[in-house]
């Protein structure tokens, strides 16, 4: 069995995430508890909404030390959206520190002449580590974003893949050891984003032959 902890700090709605784990033979739970991210084989850290505030909710929860204790674990840790951005060490959008797994900053969009923000709807990535287990066998590279702020981290190599908006080519999705992280939304991103989530799952799965 493959549990996955994904961690719920009233942050986004977490019911499509746990379909696409559940269709790749994962068993999800939803879980606001510290014990429950120790026991599971991997974490999930998604999220729609401010920066602020869900660095609010996790503390109210006492879940920034296990968070940062679950990723110096080498365990499997994915953020999504707002997920990837609170791994940072603060954004442009608040004041809260951020959770600092990352370093870099979350920065906004700068306005330019026929520039949408928020950048919402399909957008095409470029892979930068192609080799990524998340990238195996991807139908398209359209995937769906919905986000007025992206990451940049201050090691750029970090980087797993970039889009384009406007003139601007910012940060999609972050690799950094065992940490993944997307600021699309592989839950709203169709057959790709599907694929995504069951490679995430397949990389758990090979950890868990690893450690046994």
């Amino acid at each position: 069995m493959t549990l996955i902890a994904v961690i719920d700090y009233d942050m986004g709605n977490l019911h499509s995430a746990c379909k696409g784990l559940e269709n790749s033979g994962a068993t999800p739970y939803v879980t606001d508890q510290a014990k429950d991210l120790e026991q599971a084989d991997a974490v999930i850290l998604p999220g729609v909404g401010a920066f602020d505030p869900a660095i609010q909710h996790l503390r109210s929860r006492d879940l920034i030390s296990p968070i940062q204790d679950v990723v110096a674990s080498g365990k499997p840790f994915l953020g999504i959206c707002l997920g990837l951005q609170i791994l940072f060490e603060g954004s442009e959008e608040g004041v809260e520190p951020g959770l600092g797994l990352v370093a870099g900053m979350v920065r906004r969009f700068r306005p330019e002449p026929g520039l949408t923000i928020p950048h919402m709807g399909w957008n095409q990535i470029q892979l930068t580590q192609p080799q990524l287990p998340l990238w195996q066998q991807l139908p398209t590279s359209w995937l769906y974003f919905v986000h007025s702020y992206y990451a940049d981290p201050t090691d750029p190599s970090l980087n797993a893949a970039v889009i384009t908006h406007g003139t601007q080519t910012v940060t999609a999705a972050i690799s950094q050891n065992n940490i993944m992280a997307t600021q699309f939304h592989p839950e709203k991103s169709a057959a790709a984003g599907l694929q995504i989530l069951a490679n995430f799952v397949s990389l758990v799965r090979q950890q868990q032959l690893v450690r046994a």
